[in-house]
């Protein structure tokens, strides 16, 4: 069923079969028609962790101060003159309202069509309310924060009854810089007027949003360059300066780097660098000195690495050791690979790791250039003939609660295998199949 095009032409009839599905699949009964994929995962997340579907929950709303307060550092704050632009305009004249929440689901700004605000005062819709999926159910402010990509959510396709009557379109905001979640940005209103290109509209504009991020963070690393010139002119040896996220502004001595993984807590001193070695690290305005100190390998011995794949699209790898300590945020091909070289400690060849991700040993170029780019941050702390973590590390692994959350966009054949059997405990590596 093209819900969107169903919506448009008769949202009665539309309303009508969403709530026929919405209830068949509550009460475990056939359905006239599926759920749209994202929103049959969005409904099983919600049956798994508990949310009432009859009985909506809302949580205290936050104080005007800390509104005020979670705007002011908000870096949403820089990109809603680009959002009002795009979409209130039009949101007004058809009967919507924007909202903007932050990454934990908070809505921090709300504007638009008068009676629609009032409308949505009734479901909770409101300053400082909490709208995460896993609080209120499937909507247009939780769910793409959860999966991270652009999601309509039209009447009972809403988990919660008493959203049946409301249509959401939401995108999520990420930091250019190391594509962490900022926000969501909605449009929302009732379903009958809801336009079919509302949901590309409102992509569309959360694109442009994070395009004056990443101008701004441009028109920074420029600022920072001018900085960094007489600074490395002075200097021998490999150098570079970086901004406080270890965006490269400027190189002297060395190859050009794109960006340096800095420790967690910065602080000047001797730090291992993964794909630099052992650096000093000195402040600078606006950014960090970086000087290689020697071709050092990784610290080995008490070093440990917590791969922590516990939420969706956040996966991250943190390693930790007499050096210092530093996190990564992980693509989805590079969290299978590092959890698979988790799972299989004794190591996996190039022919092994195909066949486990692609199901075709034979596509060993692909792994092997992904290995490279994970050997990057990794260094000497991944081992290569096969593929392992170095037999000193301490491997940690924190998985999701329920086996079927782990990785779960992943088609790879052997993480599949794993989301249909028990997941070790939190912690611990799961045993070899």
């Amino acid at each position: 069923m093209d819900v969107t095009h169903l919506a448009a032409v008769d949202s009665t009839r539309a309303a009508r079969v969403l709530s026929e599905v919405r209830s068949a699949r509550l009460s475990g009964q056939p359905a006239p028609v599926p759920p749209r994929p994202v929103i049959e995962q969005s409904w099983e997340r919600m049956l798994r962790s508990g949310v009432d579907p009859d009985h909506d929950f809302r949580a205290d709303l936050l104080s005007r101060e800390e509104v005020q307060r979670r705007r002011e550092t908000s870096a949403l704050r820089h990109v809603l003159p680009v959002l009002r632009e795009g979409l209130l305009a039009a949101a007004d004249v058809a009967h919507h309202i924007m909202v903007v929440a932050d990454e934990e689901g908070r809505v921090l700004w709300r504007e638009g069509s008068a009676p629609v605000l009032r409308r949505a005062d009734g479901l909770g819709f409101e300053l400082g309310a909490d709208w995460r999926e896993n609080v209120v159910g499937t909507n247009g402010l939780g769910t793409p924060a959860v999966v991270r990509r652009p999601v309509q959510v039209f009447a009972s396709e809403h988990f919660v009854r008493s959203q049946a009557n409301w249509t959401c379109a939401g995108a999520p905001l990420t930091d250019p810089r190391d594509g962490r979640l900022l926000g969501v940005v909605d449009v929302s209103g009732p379903l009958e007027t809801m336009h079919p290109a509302t949901l590309a509209w409102v992509d569309s504009v959360a694109k442009l949003a994070e395009a004056r991020l990443r101008e701004m963070h441009l028109e920074s690393l420029e600022r920072l360059r001018a900085v960094a010139a007489p600074v490395l002119a002075r200097l021998g040896g490999r150098a570079l300066v970086v901004d406080p996220d270890g965006w490269t502004a400027a190189v002297s001595g060395m190859p050009y780097l794109r960006r340096v993984t800095l420790p967690k807590s910065l602080s000047p001193g001797l730090r291992w660098l993964p794909g630099l070695g052992l650096c000093s690290l000195e402040p600078l305005a606006g950014g960090w000195l970086v000087r290689a100190a020697a071709d050092e390998p990784a610290p080995r011995g008490a070093t440990r690495i917590v791969l922590d794949l516990r939420q969706a699209r956040r996966w991250s790898v943190e390693v930790s050791g007499g050096a210092g300590s530093w996190v990564r945020e992980l693509s989805p091909r590079h969290a299978e690979l590092l959890y698979l070289l988790a799972v299989h400690r004794t190591g996996r060849s190039a022919s092994d790791l195909a066949g486990d991700v692609f199901g075709d040993p034979a596509r060993t170029v692909t792994v092997r250039a992904e290995m490279s780019r994970v050997r990057r941050y990794l260094g000497a702390l991944l081992e290569h003939r096969p593929y392992r973590f170095a037999e000193d590390t301490d491997v940690e692994v924190l998985l999701p609660e329920d086996p079927r959350d782990l990785l779960p966009h992943s088609t790879a054949p052997a993480v599949a295998r794993r989301r249909t059997s028990a997941p070790a405990p939190s912690g611990t590596s799961a045993p070899a199949p």
